[in-house]
């Protein structure tokens, strides 16, 4: 079967079983590293629902108040298509894109949990700049701010949890950021919801983005450090005890000298950058550091999660209706993410990746008939009760699909699969091409929804079929394997056999 890997003792190469469990000290550690997604969450989830308050876009954006409004257009399609106001909403991940290549080098210098804390006390700047915002240039600095620290939290959470989990657990605890994601954008839509009645709720909505901030900034302070970590900057003592804390077993000998060797070897790359980039043993490691971030952003979800409320008023939803409607994905995204932390490590990550590429495929197919159906090409027109609710669940179904498997995984999988040598400098790859693709998703949708009308549905589509195509032909099972053992893998690969050399 293309895509398998040719040992199978639990897919994961016979030899190395290390000792320990998962206890409450890594749990709890993990748990509150993960809450650095909260602040990736909050973002995404309030600014659709800011930019679709009527007080919001009379202050700052008067022309898209007008089109929505109906006094200049009735075109649904075109209602919300400004190129300034989405520059509101991505201009966060251009600044988290640049400040991802200075985390890289952070997180290697001063370690993951200090780069945890910097970007939570840049992002409540940046929170309350916002909420406090009495000109367009307050606005897009105080974006420019958070982006700063979602591209710290991006950066560092995830290696952190890698790193801390046991192997066995590595896919639940690692989902826990993806899984916060969910939850902050969960927090940002009932909060949209309800500051949406209020006067000025918009300010609320952006200033209360520093609670998750504040959350991140202590959790920084208190977070045990990695032993990786620790290894690498010669505080060998320390990293052992901590090992043996987090798995809380005396006997981690053969994991600590795995980290060990693993450090030594880092140690020896001077430009991490250079082998990742030039080195052949790491086309595997680039190639998804490259592609997994960029296709996840292309299946559509932030086109969801970033405009819902837009998207529901453009389909003819009223005010709450369309609040109410990005409240329901919301919940639906929190839940099924439970589905990939409860079976990542049961059934696999091209499992998952591969049945939610199929439900994201038909959910788009559909939604994109819907909007042509009541639509066409002209724009006009409302829905109904009864057709907004079908609507509403092929959108949840699609965000199911995205939920338990390009998700979280995407994350998941590139955190385990970097040798330490190269770690930071993957991340940053990743980091800075998912930031770099959400903003062209952001910036280009509302214009690309103006012009390619439902035929934009049917393209996410397509591109969703031509990604799950990738994972089923390339991607390894990487369940079950200790991170440190993962090199292993890419030469026994079906796909990956061909470019890199077997290991004595």
């Amino acid at each position: 079967m293309a895509g398998g890997i040719v040992p199978s003792s639990g897919g994961r190469e016979p030899g190395k079983d290390y000792p320990g469990e998962t206890t409450m000290y890594v749990i709890i550690a993990c748990i509150v590293a993960a809450m650095g997604g909260l602040i990736f969450g909050y973002d995404i989830g309030i600014s659709g629902g800011v930019t679709s308050m009527t007080p919001f876009l009379k202050s700052f954006f008067p022309s898209v108040y007008k089109r929505e409004s109906g006094i200049q257009s009735s075109n649904q399609y075109c209602k919300f298509d400004s190129q300034i106001l989405t520059l509101f909403t991505s201009s966060l991940y251009i600044a988290a894109l640049l400040a991802s290549f200075v985390t890289s080098w952070i997180t290697r210098r001063f370690g993951r949990t200090w780069t945890i804390f910097y970007g939570g006390l840049v992002f409540v700047v940046g929170a309350v700049m916002n909420g406090l915002a009495q000109n367009l240039a307050m606005l897009i600095i105080g974006r420019l701010l958070l982006g700063v620290g979602v591209g710290f939290a991006s950066q560092s959470v995830p290696l952190y949890l890698s790193e801390m989990a046991p192997y066995k657990m590595r896919g639940a605890l690692n989902q826990m950021f993806q899984l916060f994601i969910t939850i902050g954008i969960l927090i940002a839509n009932v909060l949209n919801y309800f500051t949406n009645r209020m006067e000025n709720g918009w300010r609320w909505s952006l200033g209360l983005a520093a609670v998750p901030g504040l959350v991140i900034l202590v959790g920084g302070i208190f977070l045990p450090e990695t032993p990786n970590f620790l290894i690498d900057r010669n505080r060998s003592e320390e990293a052992k005890k901590r090992l043996q804390r987090i798995r809380g077993v005396a006997n981690v000998d053969e994991e600590y000298n795995d980290l060990v060797a693993a450090s030594e070897a880092s140690k020896k790359v001077t430009n991490p950058w250079h082998r990742l980039f030039f080195d052949r043993n790491y086309r595997p490691q680039l190639t998804y550091s490259v592609a997994l971030p960029s296709l996840q952003q292309i299946t559509g979800i932030n086109v969801v999660m970033f405009y819902a409320p837009v998207l529901f008023k453009t389909l003819g939803f009223g005010g709450d209706a369309s609040l109410m409607s990005a409240l329901i994905t919301g919940g639906v995204n929190v839940l099924a993410t439970f589905v990939a932390i409860w079976l990542a490590d049961r059934k696999g990550r091209r499992t998952l990746f591969l049945a939610g590429g199929i439900q994201m495929f038909i959910s788009q197919l559909v939604v994109g008939g819907l909007i042509w159906y009541k639509f066409k090409w002209s724009g006009e027109g409302n829905v109904s009760g009864a057709y907004a609710i079908i609507v509403v669940l092929f959108i949840c179904a699609f965000v199911t699909g995205f939920a338990y498997s390009w998700g979280p995984l995407a994350w998941l999988v590139i955190s385990e699969i970097l040798p330490l040598e190269v770690r930071s400098a993957g991340q940053s790859v990743n980091v800075s091409l998912n930031m770099f693709w959400t903003f062209v998703i952001g910036q280009a949708f509302l214009i690309l929804l103006c012009h390619l009308k439902f035929l934009l549905f049917f393209v996410f589509a397509i591109c969703v079929l031509g990604m799950s195509l990738f994972i089923y032909i390339t991607l390894p099972e990487t369940k079950g394997i200790p991170i440190e053992e993962m090199s292993r893998i890419w030469s026994l690969h079906s796909f990956w056999k061909k470019y890199i050399p077997t290991e004595d």
